[in-house]
């Protein structure tokens, strides 16, 4: 089975002596804890089986989020934190994506247009929640960036997942959309996301580069219900803490070329695609994020600061017989769940019996291959 730490040890030399000194260092730093992920390099344990005295050797994980193999367990709890938040009304799902005009401009200045990406979007969808046409109130939301089409072509855009209604400024109603299928009007959302851009990009000193046309197209702002919104968090989970490209999905490696697969936009079916394995690699990277980058991020009532907010919500709801939508068998809890006790015994490969810590193994750095 081909694995993306076996792409980058055999060809990541090469790409890092071409490309080494124009790489962003996140980059750099992407690679080689993918590369170095579950080898001696990092260390690890040593067991030793009670009953068979069997010994095993496991060693550590890079924990690097662009690693397609780790941080399972922080996926996990990200998940369970965000079902605890789930409030009993149906939610709606909310897409903003920059112009392909603009994505030479994002990655060329990832940082500053990333945040400026969710900062006009968050505050247009905001704005336009509080005009009393539309909701007439605060809304909650959570958005998580995603910079990649199923192919992993560089396409930026922030997913919202949003509940269904807003609270009254004062803080005494809830205020339900029109019907289960609207929340606000998409076209004034386009506009003034678009405006808000424009705005913030001029500001920011980059507005120049950017074709004056961009500016009297349509963007392409979505919004679709998104029942409960469990199943959007779950979509959203394995994405969180990697790059959406799992080790199951490289086929193959050979002469110099990588063949993975993806699934159509149909959602019937795969298809596969080969690449050199230097542009394979440049496609993976353009995705990688810069160091301390928070992808996802929360606004208005489901923001940090305001959480203390969302018991009043739920005592608004319970007396609102408007919500025809019934959460699914999780209670409701404010705060997130405890974390997950110690990592359950590790068991014995050959005779199942318990296995205890021998000792520790000292990282030992691989030779490049």
């Amino acid at each position: 089975m081909v694995a993306l730490a076996d792409i980058f040890r055999r060809h990541g030399p090469e790409y890092r002596a071409r490309f080494g000194d124009r790489m962003p260092l996140s980059h750099l730093a992407a690679m080689q804890a993918i590369e170095q992920c579950r080898t001696e390099a990092l260390g690890g344990h040593v067991y030793q089986c009670t009953e068979c005295t069997e010994l095993e050797y496991s060693s550590h994980s890079c924990k690097n989020r662009h690693c397609p193999t780790c941080q399972h367990e922080a996926t996990t709890r990200w998940l369970e934190r965000q079902r605890a938040l789930l409030l009993p009304v149906p939610y709606f799902l909310v897409t903003f994506t920059l112009p392909e005009a603009l994505r030479s401009v994002a990655r060329s200045h990832q940082k500053l247009m990333y945040n400026l990406l969710f900062q006009t979007s968050a505050a247009a969808l905001q704005a336009l929640a509080l005009d009393p046409h539309s909701l007439g109130g605060q809304i909650g939301m959570v958005g998580v960036l995603h910079t990649w089409t199923r192919d992993l072509a560089y396409h930026p855009h922030v997913h919202y997942l949003v509940p269904g209604g807003a609270l009254s400024p004062e803080g005494t109603q809830w205020l339900s959309p029109r019907s289960a299928a609207w929340l606000v009007p998409v076209r004034a959302l386009s506009r003034l996301f678009r405006g808000k851009c424009k705005t913030a990009l001029t500001t920011a000193g980059l507005g120049d580069p950017v074709p004056p046309q961009v500016w009297h197209k349509d963007w392409v702002t979505h919004c679709q219900p998104a029942g409960t919104g469990t199943e959007v968090l779950t979509s959203f989970a394995p994405y969180i803490y990697r790059i959406a490209l799992t080790n199951n999905r490289l086929e193959t490696l050979a002469d110099g070329h990588v063949t993975f697969r993806f699934k159509k936009r149909s959602g019937a079916g795969w298809k596969r695609l080969t690449l050199p394995a230097e542009a394979f690699i440049h496609r993976f990277l353009q995705h990688v994020l810069p160091r301390g980058f928070s992808k996802v991020r929360s606004y208005g009532f489901l923001s940090p600061s305001r959480r203390t907010m969302l018991p009043q919500v739920r005592t608004l709801l319970a007396a609102c017989p408007s919500n025809d939508l019934v959460m699914e068998s999780t209670p409701p809890r404010d705060r997130p769940p405890p974390r997950p006790g110690p990592e359950q015994a590790r068991r014995c490969r050959t005779c199942g019996g318990l296995l205890v810590v021998l000792g520790r193994l000292s990282p030992h750095p691989r030779e490049p291959p």
